[in-house]
């Protein structure tokens, strides 16, 4: 059984938050779909909220204080991430955005992400893909497919509604993907076949006719 390290980055602002609790319900179904999977999970969870004026000081002096650089290296050393952000004005909140904005610009390359996102309504639910994504994106992070939206009235059932196989399937999704790669000894790459390693060299195929 590998271990997989998982980070989680929550963006709310209160306490508690539904943003967290969509970063927690997504973190449980990850580390229940790679068990099912044959791997173990260590979780490190990042609360934004405890380190807005180091991310403040950080935009000024350009250097991490306090329990900064601890999270930001958790998020780089991470298998897997799990990024949850409340909306505002249409997009991302400003303290979600200012982590990324730190972090290195290197650090999520090739790293597999299941992005979510809470709101108080509907309406919101394009965040995740007209911004979300695209920000993941040029930081060359590997977003799964489905991407977990949770609005005000999601919570009101205690089944979840449709929210509990959204969140299933984004976990099964991205177990699938940190699963296929590399323990972090060899740097974290996807395991996949060099479909011309054993291609015979011209030259040779031209002397065997």
């Amino acid at each position: 059984m590998t271990t997989r390290t998982l980070a989680v980055v929550s963006a709310g602002l209160s306490t508690p938050s539904s943003t967290r609790l969509l970063a927690d319900r997504l973190t449980a179904a990850t580390v229940e779909a790679l068990r099912a999977r044959g791997d173990d999970a260590t979780v490190e969870v990042v609360e934004l909220r405890g380190h807005a004026r180091e991310l403040a000081d950080h935009l000024v002096t350009g250097f991490p204080a306090g329990g900064l650089r601890s999270a930001l290296d958790t998020v780089a050393g991470a298998d897997a991430l799990i990024a949850v952000t409340p909306v505002f004005a249409a997009s991302y909140s400003g303290l979600f955005k200012t982590f990324f904005d730190v972090l290195d610009a290197d650090a999520l390359a090739g790293t597999p992400v299941l992005l979510g996102a809470t709101a108080g309504s509907a309406r919101h639910s394009l965040v995740l893909e007209h911004a979300m994504r695209p920000l993941f994106a040029h930081l060359r992070a590997v977003a799964v497919p489905t991407a977990v939206f949770a609005a005000s009235e999601d919570w009101a059932g205690g089944d979840g509604g449709t929210l509990t196989p959204r969140i299933e399937r984004a976990a099964g999704e991205l177990a699938d993907l940190v699963s296929g790669r590399r323990s972090a000894g060899d740097g974290g790459a996807p395991r996949r076949s060099d479909p011309f390693a054993d291609v015979v060299p011209f030259d040779q195929l031209l002397r065997g006719q």
